[in-house]
């Protein structure tokens, strides 16, 4: 599994990757496709957020908006190299693939950091597959005339067992394939939004004071770390490799949701201020968040809606497969089984619960959205990644390996800093309401 690579020769000679990945069976070299790491990290990325982005972007208008996209894609791209860092330090130190998130904040920070990261992780996990089941449930009841409660439990059953059942290089391919069905029915969307294109209605009610409203959706839009010890150790630790998987992995979404958000937000949507049916209260909120939703409406079209439900179906079920190959790593890596193995236990324990939560609860975790952005993903994939690197960082063990993101502490404090203002910030508003 383990075999040192370098490039060249003599003492100065530039290591390549970590180790090499090997074929349990031929014992050959397995190098594990950029091109399918991107495509994790696309589909992975590419999930509810693009579905509930442009319900949260309206209010704040598409510059302002656009703004946080951009703002939002570059701190995940800092972040998911952070946690991309500090993950091949302790692989040189374990001497082991599969270092997940558990590991490193328990090597960082002992028993203290393990406990409040192991928490963290599987709630946000948890929440999300929940949220994936629950709407790929609906999306397939869609397509196939069966009960929403069937459908959620066939997209678990079919979804993840393929998962289980197959080997690194053919879901690396059905993963790729899914994304290609993102990309195109992405485009034939666009294609309709943008025959009823106004631009001048992209500089109409823009709120910049709204902006930062975004933030936890728009944050919670560009989640991939999860998979980032999956793709360091498939790539086996080649820095170059890694980052180019996460730059441009997350650069395809970043695309999708500035197009995206244009698109819709200069599409002609109804008013619906004045609809009788909007009462007071927390379920008519819940009404009105439906009825102008773009989704909602453009699905209803005759000739758009099909590929709605498509495109729908396919970037949730490219983010299922990414959370759960995190979930499974991380919680096989706490149960201190080895990677690449078909046992089934990580697999039960990853998707009974949400699937049986789901079940009972089909719409709890969508009202939640927006409080998992806040604290799931700003702390557990902001703070706790610039907290790890800095303490990685001063070992005297691993510190004469290279860094990911250069600046020194001053850029990890504001990494770590920024997003405890956010949160804090959001805390305030929360209150207010």
């Amino acid at each position: 599994r383990w075999w040192p690579a370098q490039r060249g020769g003599g003492a100065e000679s530039e290591t390549v990757r970590l180790f090499s990945n090997l074929n349990e069976e031929t014992l050959k070299h397995q190098p594990g496709s950029v091109l399918a790491a991107v495509s994790l990290v696309a589909g992975t990325t590419v999930g509810a957020g693009i579905l509930a982005l442009p319900a949260v972007t309206r209010d704040a208008g598409y510059w302002p908006s656009s703004a946080v996209i951009c703002g939002c894609w570059l701190y995940a791209c800092v972040t998911g190299l952070l946690v991309a860092e500090t993950n091949i330090r302790l692989m040189c130190e374990l001497g082991r693939g599969g270092v997940s998130l558990l590991s490193m904040a328990k090597s960082t920070y002992d028993r203290p950091g393990e406990i409040l990261a192991g928490g963290s992780y599987i709630f946000l996990h948890y929440a999300l597959l929940v949220a994936y089941i629950s709407r790929g449930g609906e999306l397939v009841s869609t397509f196939v005339d069966i009960s929403p409660a069937f459908a959620s439990m066939a997209f678990t059953v079919l979804v993840g067992g393929t998962v289980y059942a197959s080997d690194e290089s053919i879901l690396d391919n059905i993963n790729t394939g899914l994304v290609m069905g993102v990309v195109v029915s992405f485009l034939a969307i666009l294609s309709v939004a943008l025959a009823s294109f106004d631009l001048a209605a992209l500089s109409e009610s823009s709120d910049a004071g709204r902006a930062l409203s975004c933030i936890p959706v728009v944050a919670l839009a560009f989640v991939y770390h999860n998979i980032i010890p999956v793709i360091s150790s498939s790539l086996e630790g080649d820095r170059k490799k890694i980052t180019t998987a996460i730059v441009v992995g997350t650069g395809i979404p970043l695309a999708m949701f500035l197009l995206w958000n244009g698109a819709i937000l200069g599409y002609s949507v109804p008013d619906v201020a004045a609809d009788p049916v909007l009462e007071a209260g927390a379920a008519a909120e819940q009404v009105a968040e439906q009825i102008v939703d773009p989704l909602k409406l453009l699905q209803e079209d005759a000739t758009v809606g099909t590929y709605i439900s498509a495109f729908s179906l396919l970037a949730v079920a490219t983010s299922f497969i990414g959370f759960v190959l995190g979930l499974v790593d991380f919680i096989g890596d706490g149960m201190k089984m080895p990677t690449n193995t078909r046992n089934a236990l990580p697999f039960i324990v990853t998707l009974f619960p949400p699937a049986v939560f789901a079940l009972g609860y089909p719409d709890i975790f969508l009202q939640a959205l927006e409080y998992a952005g806040t604290y799931g993903v700003l702390g557990l994939f902001g703070i706790l990644p610039a907290a790890m690197a800095w303490k990685a960082r001063e070992r005297d063990d691993l510190s004469h390996l290279p860094t990911m993101v250069p600046g020194g502490k001053p850029v990890l404090a504001l990494v770590g800093g920024s997003a405890l203002v956010v949160m804090v910030q959001q805390t305030a508003l929360y209150i207010q309401r």
